[in-house]
């Protein structure tokens, strides 16, 4: 049996999960309180209508962070297939972010 080397046994992304999982969160967030503190509630929404875009809005950044984490291995190829990961991991973070947004908001602002 073969052993592996020590380089083949390190992982491919530098940073942890959880930390890029924050970085979009933190962006879900920003994205959340703008539309939350931007606008004046009407007054047939609930008292406690922004929990719900507060919640969901960084849960679907912390998804899109989860995925650019997924495509790493795709990105260390280096290349054509890096710059198409970027690409991917950006369009996919962004529509994760939109459905998110619309998700959070959905009942009050976005209606």
């Amino acid at each position: 049996m073969k052993e592996k080397s020590e380089y083949q046994n390190q992982p491919v992304h530098p940073v942890a999960v959880g930390k890029l999982m924050l970085i979009g969160a933190g962006v879900g967030l920003f994205v959340s309180l703008f539309f939350v503190l931007g606008g004046e509630p009407e007054p047939n929404w609930p008292q406690l209508w922004w929990i719900r875009p507060v919640l969901v809005v960084p849960a679907a950044g912390a998804l899109g962070g989860l995925f650019y984490y997924n495509m790493d291995h795709l990105r260390a190829q280096g290349g054509w297939r890096e710059i198409i990961a970027y690409l991917i991991s950006l369009v996919v973070f962004m529509i994760v972010l939109w459905l998110g947004t619309v998700l959070g908001l959905a009942g009050t602002m976005w209606d």
